[in-house]
């Protein structure tokens, strides 16, 4: 029935919303969690820990290619890399707040398509007005991140417990900019560290196409990894790795679910549904979850700067997936042409193709795009 099929029809978009708002949580209960005390190490530990625990049945029981111990060592590369990610991202998030963590993610597709450009693997045709709408995007989007990091403005929204007098305002606004600024500026070497995964990921895919396989490894390597870290840099505090508040409980375990299951099944079903573009249109939605969030519930203050920002870095983000989809588009348009056999005004379709008709029969090539990750690791740095 119709109103069957437009019910499924939107379960898609629910559930990209969903998984959204569930990322904007884990920024908004491990900065809760961490401002109780909880060391990031451990949470990183923790959770990534549980994750790899409940993708090892998929593991199991998954047919799978054989594996090499090259693609073993990619595996280990992509846990380090993603190991120095998450520590920078929680870091940042420790020092800023959950929106501009959300506003600053925007930003890892436009480093990963500088990076591809300088590694040659996307090509940038300055005749072509596509190739001008990424390199504007991917200013635009930087820009915004400045504004966002170093801008605050008056505020548009005030929880109560963020209100109080004018003179401690004052005294703190100094220390808080700075703080600010220093998160804001770990997040974007983690959008860097990210755009550089997103590079080695691709050419592990190219290697072994097995995504579930890619995300248990990289979960394993990068709890070892972590774990690592954390006994040197804890060393001298083991009680860290005692979770005593219910909300360091409440972060490991949701952290789990939804960066690890909820958020890779989402994906690679939407992905299968609907296509990378769609989902990577619901990106910057999380800003405006954030922003609820962390007024909300943490008690922040929403200032102006946020505001302008985080449109302006949704514009660069907008404008560079649009360019890439029309490229895309273009790339298609030319391989179905070139597949269609050639008549020649008139002659008969039932003789056999001569060899022009041979060679334009052939699939065209592909055009080189930016890297685009799997479904079921889309943003896991």
């Amino acid at each position: 029935m119709v109103w069957q099929s437009r019910i499924w029809g939107a379960v898609p978009f629910t559930a990209m919303v969903i998984v959204e708002c569930a990322e904007v949580g884990v920024s908004t209960l491990s900065k809760v969690a961490m401002s109780k005390g909880m060391s990031k190490f451990v949470f990183i530990v923790y959770y990534n820990a549980i994750g790899t625990l409940l993708l090892l049945p998929i593991f199991i029981f998954q047919r799978r290619a054989p594996l090499t111990f090259r693609l073993i060592c990619q595996f280990f590369l992509l846990g380090l890399i993603g190991s120095a990610g998450k520590i920078l991202f929680f870091a940042g998030v420790k020092n800023s707040s959950a929106l501009l963590a959300s506003a600053m993610g925007n930003l890892t597709p436009i480093f990963t398509f500088l990076l591809a450009l300088i590694f040659r693997m996307e090509k940038l045709d300055l005749r072509k007005a596509t190739s001008y709408a990424k390199s504007l995007g991917a200013i635009i989007s930087v820009g915004g991140a400045l504004v966002v990091t170093l801008y605050n403005g008056p505020a548009l929204l005030n929880s109560s417990s963020s209100s109080g007098s004018s003179h401690s305002t004052h005294r703190s606004s100094v220390s808080q900019s700075s703080t600010w600024m220093f998160g804001g500026l770990l997040l974007a070497i983690q959008c860097l560290v990210a755009s550089g995964w997103n590079i080695a990921q691709a050419a592990t895919v190219k290697d072994y196409p097995e995504e579930m396989t890619i995300v248990f490894f990289y979960t394993m390597f990068l709890t070892i990894q972590c774990t690592v870290i954390s006994l040197i840099v804890e060393r001298n505090s083991m009680s860290a790795w005692k979770l005593e508040l219910p909300i360091e409980i409440i972060a490991v375990v949701y952290a789990a679910i939804c960066v690890s299951v909820f958020r890779i099944s989402v994906h690679v079903w939407c992905l299968h549904k609907k296509g990378p573009v769609y989902v990577a249109m619901f990106s910057p939605l999380g800003i405006a979850i954030a922003a609820v969030l962390v007024v909300v519930f943490l008690g922040d203050t929403f200032y102006l700067g946020s505001l302008i920002g985080s449109i302006v870095i949704s514009v660069g983000f907008y404008t560079v997936i649009y360019a890439k989809m029309k490229e895309k588009a273009m790339a298609d348009d030319e391989g179905v042409q070139l597949s269609k056999p050639a008549d020649d005004e008139g002659v008969q379709l039932s003789k056999p193709a001569d060899d022009v008709g041979v060679q334009l029969s052939k699939p065209s090539s592909q055009i080189q795009m930016t890297p685009q990750l799997p479904s079921s690791i889309s943003n896991e740095v």
